[in-house]
């Protein structure tokens, strides 16, 4: 049977979220029916509620939910009602990256995650008042007290970790954390340098504390962030608001440069001074997205010496094995994931969108 819940509806780009009560189509055959406990808001969900793409509106929005499941479709195996689940992105299962262990390359990754707002079919998962609403974002749409979720979506996880304590796993911080370890992967007294430390950058920080790495840099322009960096990991800061990044890099890597470049800001300026940053065959992650159609131009002969540029998506994460590790080290304090969250009550959520653009919190959470 469909589901009446209440969700936070964008009704177009630049609109406010409003509470509305919506209808969530019967779960499919591998859909799950998930109650929501605590949701992230992440930086990908204020870039669609701007209109900054063509997502379709009015819509429900969310992708970093957690929650306990009610239901199951026919054909779902992997949970059952009653479990704690996460939920990340979707994929399809079926392409070549998908079976290779890297879902987040899925050949359909964009109109089943971020852009089509319904499922594979075309068919609507989310109405109102018997017209569809744009849904299935990140196979999911988790703001609302209730999201229809894709199997693929659904990670298991331990009933006895907090789930408003681990809901920004599902993007942002499997997203940082994978761009250390999955592709990065610090070598024994290596240096890792992260521009910005938001919730993307800091997960890479506490991250990269986890490996051989000997230096670890966190670069922002806020220095209440660099200070939480350094509590999490960093063993050097610098503040760009009054120093020069490319002096203060070469001072800390005794001119060598950085073996390892983090650049989430979205920042064009910002990521051509990380690839001018690094050392020989050193390699610079591109996490920050601007706008479709930027450019950055770089000085060739300088990535001569081996240097790399690699795009990630979502950490590159396969988040069957990876979730649920990262569950345990917070459970473990190993992954100090709270130092970043604010909780706010679901209809508080335009509150949490303020507080996150002024930076006053990092991580906000959705309670329900």
């Amino acid at each position: 049977m469909p589901t009446t819940t209440r969700a936070a509806v964008v009704e177009s780009g630049g609109a406010p979220f409003t509470l509305s009560d919506v209808v969530l189509d019967e779960p499919g055959p591998h859909e799950a029916l998930v109650r929501m406990v605590a949701t992230g808001l992440c930086h990908t969900d204020l870039g669609v509620a701007s209109g900054g793409l063509p997502f379709p509106l009015p819509g429900v929005l969310g992708h970093e939910g957690a929650g306990v499941v009610e239901a199951v479709g026919s054909a779902v195996t992997g949970v059952t009602p009653g479990d704690h689940v996460l939920l990340s992105f979707t994929s399809c299962g079926d392409c070549r990256n998908c079976r290779g262990g890297h879902p987040a390359y899925c050949a359909t990754w964009l109109p089943l995650n971020l852009l089509g707002g319904g499922r594979a079919d075309g068919t609507s998962t989310i109405s109102r008042g018997g017209q569809a609403l744009g849904g299935h974002f990140f196979g999911q749409s988790s703001f609302a007290e209730r999201a229809l979720a894709d199997e693929r979506s659904l990670v298991k996880v331990d009933p006895d970790v907090p789930l408003e304590s681990i809901a920004p796993l599902g993007c942002g911080v499997q997203t940082g954390v994978g761009a250390v370890w999955n592709v990065l992967k610090p070598d024994t007294g290596s240096t890792v340098v992260v521009l910005g430390a938001g919730a993307v950058g800091l997960s890479a920080v506490m991250a990269a504390a986890l490996t051989p790495a000997t230096r670890i840099v966190a670069v922002d322009r806020v220095a209440e962030r660099l200070s939480l960096a350094t509590e999490l990991g960093a063993t050097h800061t610098v503040d760009t608001s009054g120093t020069d990044l490319a002096p203060a890099l070469a001072e800390i890597t005794g001119g060598q440069g950085a073996d390892g470049v983090v650049e989430t800001t979205g920042n064009v300026g910002v990521l051509r001074q990380g690839v001018d940053a690094l050392g020989a065959r050193g390699t610079l992650v591109v996490v920050g997205a601007p706008p479709f159609g930027t450019e950055v131009a770089l000085e060739v002969n300088g990535l001569l010496g081996g240097k790399r540029i690699v795009g990630l998506t979502l950490g590159d994460s396969e988040t069957q094995t990876m979730i649920p590790a990262l569950v345990r080290l917070v459970k473990d304090g190993r992954l100090p994931l709270h130092r970043l969250i604010g909780t706010y009550p679901f209809g508080d959520i335009d509150r949490a969108v303020q507080d996150m653009r002024s930076g006053k919190t990092i991580k906000p959470v959705l309670m329900f």
